[in-house]
């Protein structure tokens, strides 16, 4: 009985607790998760259904709701709790279990890295030229590395500092070293991957822009590949259609219109 915001669902559902800085207070995710999960989970719903229907024959309804998906969401973080009783906070763009993974300052911008497990710990430590830390007391373990966090932090950004990310990035791929830029909208949709998987299409308009650019979906299909072939449509497009649908005569729609009804 009551209205569902994806705001609230993330809020109530966990999400803000464990997103932002510390001591910083609650932070929600910079895109509505709550209403996208949800719409997602319902789908996989309705497929679930389908699927069941060819043994049984039967049809059923499908529910879910934007608390149910985002406190799904929360995978890990809500493991935590539910295994060991323990309310993780906030953790900036630190991992909260997996060290060193995090953001980095380079010489011209920000990059991502994720050094997870000791054999690609190593690694890592090796091509930013910190041998050293890897017989280091305070970083040999995945627990001492926790517990040092800011201290081992601090000593990787001062190798960062030395490059660019692009130089960042080629170095500690050739490495097996997983990592990444951070990009703006502009760098996604100028990315060389984003490009090849076609991830931007651009689509005709019946207005005076000709064209509007639409984000494809996040899945082929090898056998029925699917593409984009209508644009959304204009505000008001459909509305003597579906008038008409429920029983409006072409005359009292006009009468509508007139009156600033429609």
């Amino acid at each position: 009985d009551r209205p569902g915001f994806d705001q609230i669902a993330q809020g109530m559902g966990g999400i803000m607790s464990v997103t932002g800085e510390p001591g910083r207070g609650p932070m929600r995710a910079g895109i509505p998760i709550a209403d996208l999960s949800a719409g997602l989970f319902a789908a996989m719903g309705i497929l679930t259904a389908l699927l069941e229907r060819e043994v049984s024959d039967k049809g059923q309804e499908v529910q879910t709701s934007l608390l149910q998906a985002q406190v799904f969401m929360l995978d890990f973080q809500g493991a935590r709790y539910l295994n060991g009783g323990e309310v993780p906070g906030q953790a900036g763009n630190n991992h909260p279990t997996s060290i060193p993974t995090g953001v980095f300052k380079c010489k011209d911008g920000f990059i991502n890295i994720a050094a997870s497990g000791q054999a690609i710990w190593e690694r890592f430590a090796r091509v930013v030229g910190g041998e050293a830390w890897i017989a280091q007391a305070a970083y040999k373990t995945s627990k001492d590395r926790s517990k040092n966090r800011d201290a081992l932090n601090a000593e990787i950004e001062k190798k960062m500092k030395a490059k660019t990310v692009g130089d960042w990035v080629e170095t500690l791929n050739a490495a097996g070293v997983p990592c990444g830029p951070i990009n703006d909208m502009k760098g996604v949709f100028t990315d060389p991957q984003v490009k090849h998987l076609k991830l931007a299409e651009s689509i005709a308009t019946k207005d005076a822009r000709g064209t509007v650019g639409v984000i494809a979906q996040p899945f082929t299909l090898s056998r029925t590949p699917s593409r984009t072939v209508l644009a959304p449509p204009e505000r008001g497009e459909h509305t003597d259609a579906i008038l008409k649908e429920h029983g409006f005569s072409k005359s009292e729609i006009t009468a509508l219109r007139k009156q600033g009804v429609v």
